[in-house]
């Protein structure tokens, strides 16, 4: 059962691994990655780790601590950053810390471990398919050279192309980090040495390095000065080409087309080299051009991008939200540029990302500011003059409005449409008090304003809500009730998960309690002690209520926990984690090392819950027996709620029915809740 349980877990890494790149590593590769792979030693490569008992503590990599709370685990091969909140395995850490693709981190440890790395037979269309993109990745990283060496190397890169950069006061670290390079006016000099090399044209022409006309071919980007674009991987994507003369007819810069590896709309320029800075930093900065990128760079601000040659996107703020949620856009003082770039504002709110905006001094943009400023002036520019967004689109466009009550009117509406994208109800509250606050408005209006706009959202994603005529006061206390049971119930669910995680191959003895009746109809309670696995009494309790989770994640993840319990006795969840999807991994190693940082008794303390000579795995039998009937509780109240409103929106005969309903229901919870008291009176 053990061999089966460890074939499913890798067939479902073989899909993962055949989906994304084409080429599928063994089964047997992976297995011995995993096994070999010892998570102290590869986070030991970038975190300084200390023995704290059985674990290795260090200072967060991702954020600034002076307390370590960095816990690595190597007889759970599992990691947890409590000042960060992100855990998992060792692969995890790799994804997280130098965001790495799954695939990546594999041939990383099977580097460091000198796997060799198997991979399997594919089809040939398949291996076609692969072989093309993987061609163009090729044709892509050999031009890149190509351009930087016609930069340093040649008479004409050295005279035009590298002059340019001197004087726009980059050092030759910064050309060589961002790999900048020149193309000379030669039209067919890339695409003859490219052909010579033994490059094949159809690929130059796929990748937009070459234009092809007849039986011609000319280079894309003939005297222009390079910026290579690389994804989020280090791999040479496109190209970004910046024209030095005057000609009126020639674009001033010129982009890659769109093609199987480049799209423009998926990619930021410099989020390779911004990476481990805006995940350290927990802030993304956000420029126009290619130039800011690299000035910002060079003064010391390295957690710094711009769109590639595109109106920001989402897929591009999606990019960002995977390093951090806090994002502040960075202007020049052009108006007309800044009413642009409001758009791009309520595109990064309505992924749920934090926004501010910083402006730059009249006749200064991020690459002219960052060249004057030394590296403390410019971080306390940045922090001081960085305004949240409500308050500079109101600057903005006061100006506009000019006093004129019609236009004024308009500029409300605008930013209570920006705070209607923002997902988060809190932060919407709080943006509109905000708002009220500066444009000198009740905030009752506004709220009423909001209240439609995200109505009329949701009914036009076909969702149906009875609130179109509710004032927001009202609609905003139902969500808060909603919330909070909201949040009971996921403790709740959370709660069994983490039992079933820590202790559920534990078997204990249970007490059952059954109700009787006497010869005069009296109930009696009778009680009797069952001996049970932790998983068997959580898995019976839920079916006998027919209980579902409401949270659709902690529902796969308690049935796959059942499943792995159930079918294998040695069960092991720590090696189970591998075969997780990330979430999961993570969801069941934050609740791991949480245990490892916090034992029972530690938590019995810390709550004020003081044993009395009772040992732990009887503590542990109350507290998962207690959860089940809190949970039951809960399910009954809300049962008994709906049957009430059903009583007052009833009329006819069955109201005697229903009434007799809510008594029992009444009942059998104050029952519970006595139970839950005698169970918390064993370990008080």
């Amino acid at each position: 059962m053990k061999r089966k349980l460890r074939s499913f877990c890798f067939s479902w890494f073989y899909c993962k691994f055949k989906l994304k790149y084409k080429k599928l590593i063994t089964r047997e590769t992976i297995d011995k990655v995993f096994e070999t792979a010892r998570v102290e030693e590869v986070i030991g490569d970038f975190v300084q780790l200390k023995r704290a008992g059985s674990n290795y503590k260090g200072l967060s990599p991702f954020s600034d601590e002076r307390s370590p709370s960095f816990m690595v685990s190597p007889v759970k091969q599992i990691w947890k950053d409590f000042s960060s909140g992100k855990g998992g395995s060792v692969v995890t850490f790799l994804m997280e810390h130098e965001h790495f693709t799954y695939p990546e981190a594999l041939r990383y440890l099977a580097n460091k471990y000198n796997i060799e790395i198997e991979e399997t037979e594919v089809s040939n269309e398949d291996k076609i398919e692969a072989n093309e993109r993987e061609s163009m990745y090729l044709v892509s990283e050999f031009a890149k050279n190509y351009f930087h060496e016609a930069l340093l190397k040649t008479e004409e890169g050295k005279a035009i192309g590298l002059s340019y950069f001197k004087e726009r006061g980059f050092t030759n670290e910064t050309i060589s980090k961002f790999g900048l390079g020149y193309s000379s006016e030669t039209w067919d000099a890339f695409t003859k040495e490219a052909l010579g090399k033994g490059y094949q044209l159809e690929y130059l022409e796929k990748v937009g390095l070459t234009i092809v006309k007849d039986d011609k071919q000319f280079d894309r980007f003939k005297g222009r000065v390079m910026f290579p674009i690389q994804s989020l991987s280090g791999r040479n994507l496109g190209f970004g080409g910046r024209i030095l003369t005057n000609d009126k007819k020639a674009a001033k810069y010129l982009n890659s087309p769109e093609s199987d590896i480049y799209h423009k709309s998926k990619v930021l320029y410099g989020i390779f080299h911004a990476k481990q800075a805006i995940a350290k930093q927990n802030i993304c900065y956000l420029v126009e051009g290619y130039t800011d990128v690299i000035q910002m760079h060079q003064a010391g601000i390295e957690n710094v991008v711009a769109s590639s040659g595109t109106a920001l996107t989402p897929d591009q703020i999606r990019l960002i939200n995977r390093l951090t949620k806090n994002i502040t856009v960075l202007f020049d003082g052009d108006a007309a540029g800044l009413r642009a770039s409001i758009r791009g504002i309520d595109l990064i709110l309505e992924e749920g990302m934090n926004v501010k905006v910083c402006t730059f001094p009249d006749g200064d943009d991020p690459d002219s500011f960052a060249r004057k400023t030394s590296y403390d002036d410019l971080v306390l520019y940045l922090e001081t003059n960085a305004k949240d967004f409500i308050q500079f689109k109101a600057s903005l466009l006061m100006n506009e409005a000019n006093n004129d009550p019609i236009k004024k009117a308009d500029l409300i509406r605008d930013m209570v449409v920006s705070i209607s994208k923002i997902p988060d109800r809190i932060k919407r509250e709080i943006y509109i008090q905000e708002c009220a606050r500066i444009m000198d408005i009740s905030e009752q209006v506004l709220l009423n304003t909001l209240a439609q706009m995200v109505q009329k959202d949701i009914s036009e994603a076909g969702k149906k809500h009875k609130t179109e005529q509710k004032a927001f006061e009202v609609v905003k206390h139902d969500v808060q009730v909603a919330n909070e049971k909201l949040d009971i119930l996921s403790s709740l669910e959370i709660s069994i998960i983490s039992m079933l995680v820590l202790y559920g191959n534990l078997e204990t003895e249970f007490e059952n309690i059954f109700i009787n009746f006497d010869e005069e109809g009296n109930e009696i309670e009778v009680k009797e002690k069952v001996k049970a696995k932790v998983c068997e009494r959580i898995f019976l309790s839920l079916q006998e209520d027919e209980i579902s989770f409401t949270n659709p994640l902690f529902q796969e993840i308690y049935n796959d926990l059942i499943h792995n319990y159930i079918s294998n006795s040695e069960f092991d969840i720590t090696s189970h984690l591998n075969s997780m999807s990330d979430e999961q991994a993570s969801i069941i190693s934050d609740l791991i090392m949480e245990n490892e940082r916090y034992t029972l008794a530690g938590w019995l303390e810390k709550k004020q819950v003081f044993v009395k000579e009772k040992d732990s795995q009887e503590v542990m039998t109350n507290l998962v027996t207690e959860t089940l009937i809190s949970l039951r509780e809960y399910l009954i109240n809300k049962l008994i709620m709906d049957l009430m409103q059903s009583f007052q929106s009833e009329v006819g005969g069955d109201l005697e029915e229903l009434k007799n309903n809510i008594n029992d229901y009444n009942k059998l919870k104050v029952n519970l809740t006595n139970k839950i008291g005698r169970i918390r009176s064993t370990y008080l």
